[in-house]
């Protein structure tokens, strides 16, 4: 005949055989192990409700009659359990307990084998009932994956619509720059529904008022304080005016003073003709000096002078030039720090820093993270005149456990990337590309099975042969064949000890 296990899957179909004789247990054990099966054991009601909580059994055969709890009122406490209503259950009776039967059945049985039965029959009945049941898992596999998928499309619906209107409310919140500027600039990369971004831009809008007030915007590499100052300066009145960045830690040492101030032709070798400096270039406009903390401590006397008379006298010149700048500085820096040692003059600082504004790490405001994907991949689809794609939900995932070194610049980068190697088809995990540290876990340690087994047993040879087997029947859930692996002995030898126990 042949075997009905084979479509199992990874697995072979298990059949629990629960009965308070060995001798019985053997018999049914002798006709479906060769068919492949693989057998759990049960000696009473109690021990067979563990054993098929913990090994699910494809089947089980149960014996009506059995001290304690017998087979009818086990049948109706695994029917009432949602880890094992699924099973179903082939009662064993001998001839004079029919009358039961109608109970059985009402109980949750599906058949049931008269005792002598035939080989040949009661493989026939637990091939048929477990055909039907494969049949019942696929169908409610297949509803369960029907009603995930129903469901994960009407959650990615909802979490685009709320996305868009997110953008929408954080592009009007903008409108006090111009669309030119804010397309020129990417200004809207400051969008955020964070308190943390909610913050910056409540001090932009305010200091778009005063527009002769000097600020200072602190903040790590990479958060954006470049655009902050854009923000402020496009915001203002001095919107017609030109905005200058200026990289302090760029300039050449021996050309500061130049770049800053101008100089005269004539005065130093080299200088053939008259050239303005980035003070008069930015003449009323904004002249942001980025990296300001590393500027040099001779300059930073020459600067102040600015800050506090609003004269610059270019090298070589004999007057000194009146220029209207507000002057907005930014630093990755410690300030405090270098004031400390020696490297930052502390009157500059306060100077500086009259009105301060910080910018907080994209991983301490992992809220925008979603709302700035969006925005990056909507801005660069644009670009490369493609229509956005979708980012799955895995991928969104990644990104927004990430913890960006590099702030928000490192996200725009990872979002521009992964468009291009994804070729404008739905974003994976696989084309995120993160600077993370990958940090194996130590290996968990190996449990010896035989070591644990063998903890407190009694000298005597045969009592603890009882106590083993009985530990490795509870180890794996009734199943003779792993006990016996575990065990290292053939499982012929589980089935005499279990035969022996009733004859004694």
């Amino acid at each position: 005949m042949q075997s009905a296990c084979i479509s199992a899957g990874a697995r072979r179909e298990r059949i629990l055989v629960v009965d308070d004789v060995p001798a019985n247990i053997s018999v049914l054990a002798g006709v479906l192990e060769p068919e492949g099966y693989e057998i759990l054991v049960a000696s009473n009601g109690l021990t067979a409700l563990k054993a098929a909580e913990k090994g699910q059994p494809d089947l089980i055969l149960m014996d009506i009659m059995m001290p304690g709890l017998n087979g009818l009122e086990t049948c109706r406490r695994l029917k009432e359990a949602s880890a094992t209503q699924h099973i179903p259950i082939i009662f064993v009776t001998a001839r004079g307990e029919k009358e039961s039967l109608v109970e059985a059945f009402r109980n949750g049985g599906v058949d049931y084998l008269v005792k002598p039965f035939e080989a040949e029959e009661a493989l026939s009945r637990v091939q048929t009932h477990l055909r039907l049941a494969r049949l019942t898992r696929e169908l409610t596999l297949k509803n369960q994956a029907l009603e995930l998928r129903t469901k994960e499309l009407t959650n990615e619906i909802g979490r685009r619509q709320n996305a868009e209107t997110a953008l929408k409310d954080a592009d009007q919140k903008l409108t006090v720059l111009s669309d030119l500027e804010a397309n020129r600039w990417n200004l809207t990369r400051l969008l955020g529904g964070s308190r943390q971004m909610q913050a910056v831009l409540g001090n932009i809008e305010r200091l778009h008022q005063f527009t002769n007030t000097t600020v200072l915007i602190t903040g790590e590499s990479g958060t954006g304080k470049e655009m902050v100052a854009r923000a402020i300066h496009f915001g203002s009145a001095r919107t017609r005016a030109p905005f200058v960045p200026v990289n302090c830690v760029a300039i050449p040492s021996e050309l500061a003073e130049s770049m800053l101030f101008g100089h005269v032709k004539g005065a130093f070798t080299g200088a053939t003709s008259d050239r303005k400096g980035y003070f008069e270039l930015a003449h009323g406009g904004t002249l942001f000096l980025d990296e300001i903390g590393d500027m040099p401590t001779t300059l930073q006397v020459k600067l102040l002078r600015v800050l506090e008379d609003g004269f610059v006298t270019p090298i070589g010149a004999s007057e000194a030039k009146k220029v209207d700048v507000r002057i907005i500085a930014a630093t990755n820096a410690d300030l405090a720090a270098r004031i400390e040692d020696g490297r930052f003059r502390q009157d500059l600082y306060f100077r500086l820093a009259r009105y301060q504004v910080e910018t907080t790490p994209l991983r301490e405001r992992p809220e925008d993270v979603e709302l700035l994907a969006l925005h990056f991949l909507r801005m660069f689809s644009a670009e490369m005149a493609m229509k956005a794609p979708v980012v799955s939900a895995d991928a969104l995932s990644i990104l927004k456990s990430y913890h960006y070194p590099g702030n928000v610049r490192e996200l725009r980068n990872i979002v521009e990337g992964a468009l291009i190697e994804s070729n404008g088809s739905v974003i994976l995990p696989a084309h995120l590309h993160l600077l993370r540290q990958r940090m194996d876990a130590p290996p968990a340690s190996k449990r010896n099975g035989k070591t644990q087994l063998a903890a407190n047993l009694p000298l005597n040879l045969a009592e603890a042969e009882d106590i083993l087997i009985q530990r490795a029947l509870q180890e794996t859930g009734g199943n003779i064949a792993d006990a016996a692996r575990m065990l290292g002995i053939h499982r012929t030898r589980i089935y005499r000890k279990l035969a022996q126990e009733t004859a004694d």
